[in-house]
């Protein structure tokens, strides 16, 4: 079987079970046709519907540079429709540009995240409530191999070993993965308060109360990461990210966050310092924490610029400002959910209740 073959019947058998009476959006770019006809295979062979949405960069760019204010503002019926009633969505990143938006004034991006609101609510709830079936993953294209400063068969090799291609079969290596990572769900489900220290960084996350989710690939492929809502009120000091934070394609770089009582209040960056400031004004959630995770796929070891496998980097942690996923107890409300990824492999720490559990990128204390 063909890798890309393997990879169809992965989405959709392992992480979103598509059965048959299925309604299955798949969305994708151009660039991704052939993995998008295997998936279309897929699920009309398991007797599903699929409906296709494929994605243009050149056509984005042309909607935010000549949308009159009004359509920035448009709540689409039919866009709220498909949220509330289809059963399986796949989406496939697979841009042939990863900056088509950099030219767009950042405050046409956040009165269209307004607009689009309603959207995140709906996804957010049905995930919560389980009505909705998800997977969100990427294909090799040569702007993505760029943009992770690879040659494109270096970047081919990098995303099909993330997703674990390379093993004689998948499904059974992510549920081995999955293993792992609920003995560390376990653990942390016991805990109250997480301090996470590093480069420029010592800060208190509560999260006492809250669930821990396993990420093992049934939402993202790759997976990789366990993950949690942070007490809203209850983020206390200072953090730095090292890796690049890109936000629909713009790209922010040493980003420094302050918080106080869980909201920030001191913001800066090394480049893109406006930029940020400008997303943390989008609505009053976006300033408080949505997601606090811990990556743990070591087949991942260096950043990418593209979060879905930035995230899952061995040895990090994340945090999103904005939206939490309900399924987490989280509470807090946005337009927005961006994940920073600190990287804790070198000089890094986190602490448990006061107890050193994890160092140097790896848990240390006896949960596996």
């Amino acid at each position: 079987m063909k890798r890309v073959d393997k990879f169809a019947d992965l989405l959709v058998d392992y992480c979103v079970s598509v059965k048959k009476g299925d309604e299955v959006l798949i969305n994708a770019g151009i660039e991704a046709m052939d993995l998008v006809r295997e998936v279309y295979r897929a699920v009309v062979e398991r007797g599903a519907y699929p409906r296709l949405n494929l994605r243009d960069e050149v056509l984005q760019e042309i909607f935010y540079k000549y949308a009159p204010g009004d359509l920035l503002d448009y709540e689409s019926k039919i866009d709220v429709y498909i949220m509330e009633n289809v059963d399986v969505i796949i989406s496939i990143a697979s841009n042939s540009h990863t900056k088509p938006l950099i030219g767009v004034d950042p405050e046409r991006l956040k009165r269209r995240s307004k607009a689009t609101r309603r959207l995140t609510e709906i996804f957010m709830r049905r995930d919560g409530e389980g009505s909705l079936r998800w997977v969100a993953t990427a294909y090799p294209t040569l702007a993505l191999a760029q943009e992770a400063g690879m040659g494109p068969l270096e970047f081919e090799e990098f995303v099909f070993k993330a997703v674990k291609l390379h093993e004689p079969d998948p499904i059974e290596a992510w549920k081995r993965q999955a293993e792992v990572q609920e003995k560390i769900v376990n653990f942390l489900s016991k805990v109250s308060e997480l301090r996470i220290v590093g480069k420029d960084t010592d800060l208190l996350i509560g999260v006492s109360g809250r669930k821990w989710i396993n990420d093992d690939g049934k939402k993202n492929m790759p997976g990789g990461e366990v993950f949690t809502g942070p007490i809203e009120d209850y983020t206390e000091g200072r953090i730095y990210f090292e890796y690049p934070a890109v936000w629909r394609g713009i790209e922010v770089e040493g980003v420094r966050l302050v918080f106080r009582r869980g909201v920030v209040v001191d913001a800066k960056a090394e480049r893109g310092e406006s930029f940020l400031k400008k997303i943390l004004e989008t609505d009053e959630g976006a300033k408080r924490l949505g997601e606090a995770a811990f990556g743990l796929n070591y087949d991942i070891n260096r950043p990418t610029k593209s979060i879905l496998f930035d995230e899952k980097i061995g040895g990090t942690m994340h945090l999103a400002l904005g939206a939490s996923y309900p399924a987490t107890g989280g509470k807090n409300v946005s337009s927005i959910h961006w994940d920073l990824v600190k990287d804790l492999k070198r000089e890094g720490k986190v602490y448990a209740d006061g107890d050193l559990v994890f160092e140097n990128g790896k848990f240390i204390i006896e949960v596996l």
